[in-house]
């Protein structure tokens, strides 16, 4: 391979850089505790923290009627696996202070016509109210509340139709749901590869944002300068090391999502690994790009830390849809490298497609690497000459 001024780069230099390397990352506990520790913390945090399921939700019940269809009602809540019917009230005031208290997140009035109104055919009004704070949560709630409702009244139709003489009481558009990937609707199994995506895209530039950087402070840049390394042999061999130690991540990343968190991984592991080693290229140049422009390690540390994983947290897709994102923010996560490699790991654990499907997050990780790359040895070239 050519280097500067034409010669041919060394691998023995190369090996020599990333010898050094090796040492100096085994002899910084706190590059160390980053590399291992930092990884399983955040998945296990993450991982049992981070959770969109809601189950058990607490309902309140302010019963009017006390009858025995208001109580078959009630039943159908205390049945299903999201609620659990935590109180009976006598009153609005106990109902609205239980909510208050956060003691309930559902509150549950039957009128005192209940009976009368389904016995007669007519349509019955059943009051819920929601604990609207947190609007996510609500929504969820209302969903479920809506199901078991709608469950209900159609049972209540049909022995209304009975009792008429009805013999046809077949329902007109019966839906039979059946949903791919995620059967069980587990928000694990799509966060925590989400996850992996988070953790090693700020893992990765952290490690590599203090390369160049503490060569300037410990004053050893210019005797590195000084000797027939090349640039490219420079950058090669400071950013293998992070790669084989970033790539140990991955799979021990990888184990704790299917072994622990019991998420499935149905794709191909060479492709995992090809896909996940083109993401740490890209993360990784972007450390030692910033690693090289700052020239400090406490600020390279600093903008590594913001400029990755608030992107890859709020942009990628691993928490919030980017689909229901406005336009021009839609745009500019088209320069997150993380959200295509969420894409790539959702894709891989829950859906087992390959690079057939995967081809245009791959291509979008390509560029990247042109991009970083080009900056990182373009910006290089003008600090050690």
């Amino acid at each position: 391979m050519a280097g500067r001024n034409g010669s041919v780069v060394s691998a023995t230099r190369l090996l020599a850089i990333a010898r050094k390397e090796f040492i100096q990352l085994y002899r910084d506990p706190r590059s160390l505790a980053i590399i291992f520790a930092m990884p399983l913390l955040l998945l296990l945090l993450f991982g049992y923290a981070v959770t969109l399921d809601i189950k058990q939700v607490l309902v309140a019940v302010y019963d009017q009627e006390q009858s025995e269809k208001s109580r078959d009602f009630i039943h159908r809540f205390a049945q299903s696996r999201y609620f659990l019917v935590a109180a009976n009230v006598r009153g609005y005031g106990a109902l609205t202070r239980l909510i208050d208290l956060r003691e309930a997140q559902v509150g549950l009035v039957i009128p005192n016509d209940f009976s009368r109104s389904l016995d007669s055919g007519r349509p019955t009004a059943v009051q819920v109210l929601l604990d609207g704070s947190d609007a996510n949560t609500a929504n969820i709630i209302l969903g479920y509340t809506r199901a078991v409702v709608q469950g209900y009244s159609q049972e209540v139709l049909l022995d209304y139709l009975a009792r008429q003489g009805v013999t046809d009481r077949r329902i007109p558009v019966e839906l039979r749901p059946r949903v791919w990937f995620n059967e069980e609707l587990e928000s694990k199994n799509y966060i925590v590869p989400g996850l992996i995506a988070l953790i090693m895209a700020v893992i990765g530039a952290l490690l590599t944002s203090l390369t160049i950087a503490r060569e300037w402070e410990r004053g050893t840049m210019e005797q590195l300068v000084a000797t027939p390394v090349h640039k490219l042999e420079l950058m090669i061999g400071k950013l293998a090391p992070y790669y084989l130690v970033a790539i140990i991540d991955v799979a021990i990343a990888m184990a704790v999502g299917v072994w622990l968190f019991e998420v499935p991984f149905r794709g191909s592991l060479p492709v995992f690994f090809f896909l996940s080693s083109m993401f740490l290229f890209v993360v990784l140049g972007q450390g030692f790009l910033i690693s090289v422009v700052a020239k400090s390690q406490l600020v390279a540390n600093q903008i590594a830390l913001i400029s990755t994983f608030l992107p890859a947290f709020l942009l990628s897709g691993f928490m919030f849809s980017i689909a229901n994102m406005p336009l021009a923010l839609r745009a500019v996560t088209t320069a997150v490298p993380a959200r295509y490699f969420v894409t790539i790991l959702q894709g891989l654990f829950l859906k087992g497609v390959g690079l057939r499907v995967l081809w245009p997050e791959l291509l979008a990780l390509v560029l990247f690497i042109a991009v970083v790359g080009g900056l990182a040895h373009r910006r290089f070239s003008k600090t050690i000459t």
